[in-house]
């Protein structure tokens, strides 16, 4: 088995994605369309909140994987910043669109369920204005990124910039037992789940389908970025011949 230092070679990293990356894709789309159907056909409405539930499979995993994806830019800046390899920076770059996006998929599920569920399309509490505050800190880590890229930075402070954001998702995750607030308080948890299995069952293959697809994203995204740094290289070698 590979080690992780060893991943950590660009040629050997890019040999790996290419195998996984349509792999993940393609079982991704596949699993978001079973769970999708599930979730419409087969489970029953909620007594409370009737056909509007079904969102919970788009909400869910795009909350879950807006949190997720932070954890693993931040993950990667740490990673850049102890042992200084190129490829970690890629990865926490790579990871910051789609995470940001998953986070804007987050609110936008969530207003529409709020709306017939609360009454509202928007409410600041905890819940709801941590998860937007998410995603402008994604949003800063992109302008950040690029700024240092265009004036030739080591990566540092965006790296520092990705730990440090790391403080809002204590935050986010605890946000409906801290403050008392219109969203509900944790529905899934390791000791069990409040939602009933009828209506939870097809949330793991959207769940499992969106993690894939995020995954398949962030390569594609790596890939992307590898490939333009060796074009780059070459024209400039190029250039001195």
């Amino acid at each position: 088995m590979p080690t992780l230092h060893a991943l950590a070679n660009p040629a050997r990293f890019l040999k790996l994605a290419r195998v996984l990356t349509p792999v993940l894709l393609w079982a991704g789309v596949a699993l978001i369309a079973v769970g999708c159907w599930a979730g419409l056909t087969q489970s029953p409405r909620d007594y409370l909140q009737g056909d509007s539930v079904r969102i919970l499979y788009i909400h869910v995993p795009a909350a879950w994987l807006g949190m997720g994806g932070w954890s693993g830019l931040a993950i990667s800046s740490i990673a850049f910043l102890v042992w200084r390899h190129p490829l970690a920076d890629v990865a926490a770059r790579a990871i910051a669109l789609p995470g940001a996006m998953f986070a804007a998929v987050c609110l936008v599920t969530g207003s529409i369920w709020g709306r017939p569920t609360w009454g509202t399309w928007w409410q600041w509490d905890g819940r709801l204005t941590s998860m937007l505050l998410l995603f402008f800190v994604y949003c800063g880590y992109m302008a950040l990124a690029r700024a240092d890229a265009e004036r030739g930075g080591d990566g540092r402070i965006p790296a520092l910039y990705g730990i440090a954001g790391t403080v809002l998702l204590p935050i986010i995750r605890y946000s409906v037992i801290w403050w008392n607030t219109l969203h509900q308080g944790p529905s899934i948890g390791l000791t069990g789940s409040s939602i009933a299995g009828s209506i939870l069952w097809p949330l793991g293959f959207t769940m499992t389908g969106f993690t894939s697809l995020f995954a398949a994203i962030v390569m594609m995204r790596m890939r992307t970025t590898l490939a333009r740094t060796k074009a780059e290289a070459r024209m400039r070698r190029m250039a001195r011949a």
